[in-house]
């Protein structure tokens, strides 16, 4: 492989033209969309149209007259699209995190004979924190059980009312086998619940075909929806009339503008809104999925395999000798779409080569991820953030002292 092979690569990507849609500095290479998505060209034209005509002078007429009102199940039927289900199964709202308890709260509502929320270790800390503290809230002997990976399948006994999963790893990429799991759970009769928010955009989903129960994910990662963007919740149809949500917002009211004072939940997947929807946030995630359904999928999961495998080999050609190692799956699928690359000294040489325009991030202990989004990154840029990343160790540019200060956000 050269690099002159990734032009070529280049030049016959059929999404090559995708990438003008987004606004990227010539001279950075950006490998960070799995956790922030960059900003498109469509976000920039839509949000400035809320601002200077539905808000500026449309004023508050733009709730009916720009169906500022339908937005959350209007852009919720887009994203369904993306991750295999139907139109009324998923609807956009607040953050992932309120999304996550309110689904976590009604399930444990619908098996109340059963205490369990079971879970991995190796999940994302938020969504561990959320489970501990709807069991908090609960009470009732619930527990949150957290087993190694390896032992999901055996734990799932008769005591546990939800399995809730990270499908894509944070750290490492792992990609669970959501169809297997989730059957093996309703096999013992639980409800599944799965946290998206490094799946969709970045993998082939398809929930209904899965038999999903329930799913979660934010819009700010390979989504491009901003940084902040709202998040979306999924509830099957067959669970939506037994299913409540725990958070009576007058936006998931039947009739809100009746005002009433006794709260009834509305119809289907409107009863897990809440507060008032932000709407250029909205108008900027819409935008973007708007590009998202603009392409083929299959063709965009083929490319997220290709440029990861690129990634590796090149890792695997030159950065073995300077200590690097891969710590992703080498099996492409059960592989997300970012590659977490492994060195002692990680946090210094990630520092470092952001400071050279190779942008990706770092998680501890000792992770660099670096992120393949299909919409836009380049065959060359891989071969260019491999050359970067081996000029950095090899010269130990990485030892400067700036570089072992930790900032905020890695």
């Amino acid at each position: 492989m050269t690099r002159d092979a990734c032009v070529l690569l280049d030049r016959a990507d059929p999404l090559g033209a995708m990438r003008d849609q987004f606004v990227l500095d010539g001279g950075v290479i950006y490998l960070d969309g799995n956790s922030l998505g960059a900003l498109s060209h469509p976000a920039i034209k839509q949000v400035r149209a809320l601002l200077e005509a539905e808000w500026g002078r449309g004023l508050i007429r733009s709730w009916n007259e720009a169906g500022w009102i339908d937005a959350p199940r209007r852009i919720g039927d887009k994203l369904a699209a993306l991750l295999g289900a139907d139109p009324g199964e998923v609807i956009v709202a607040d953050n992932t995190s309120v999304n996550l308890f309110k689904l976590l709260a009604g399930a444990a509502r619908l098996r109340p004979e059963r205490p369990v929320i079971l879970t991995e270790v190796e999940t994302f800390p938020t969504d561990l924190y959320l489970a501990a503290g709807v069991v908090d809230l609960l009470g009732g002997g619930r527990e949150v059980r957290a087993v190694p990976r390896t032992e999901l399948r055996e734990s799932l006994d008769g005591r546990v009312a939800l399995l809730m999963l990270t499908h894509v790893d944070y750290c490492s990429g792992y990609m669970h086998d959501m169809r297997a799991l989730t059957e093996a759970a309703h096999h013992a009769g639980a409800l599944v619940l799965w946290d998206l928010s490094h799946s969709a955009g970045a993998v082939p989903l398809n929930l209904n075909a899965c038999a999903v129960d329930l799913a979660v994910g934010c819009g700010y990662k390979y989504l491009n929806g901003g940084p902040g963007a709202p998040a979306y919740l999924y509830v099957s149809r067959h669970l939506q009339p037994e299913m409540r949500s725990p958070l009576w917002g007058w936006m998931g009211h039947a009739s809100p503008f009746d005002f009433s004072p006794t709260y009834a939940p509305g119809d289907g997947i409107a009863r897990y809104l809440c507060g008032t929807p932000p709407m250029l946030a909205m108008a900027a995630l819409e935008a973007a999925l708007d590009l998202w359904l603009s392409v083929d999928l299959e063709t965009a999961w083929r490319k997220s395999r290709a440029l990861s495998e690129l990634l590796i080999r090149l890792v695997d050609e030159r950065g073995a000798d300077l200590g690097f190692s891969v710590a992703s799956p080498r099996d492409p699928w059960v592989r997300g779409s970012h590659v977490a690359i492994r060195h002692p000294e990680g946090y210094r040489i990630m520092r470092a080569l952001i400071a050279r325009g190779v942008i990706g991030d770092f998680r501890p202990p000792d992770l660099m991820r670096l992120a393949l989004t299909p919409l836009y990154t380049r065959f060359v840029d891989v071969w260019d953030a491999v050359d970067r990343l081996v000029e950095v160790v090899a010269g130990r540019a990485y030892e400067a002292p700036p570089y072992a200060q930790r900032l905020a956000v890695t």
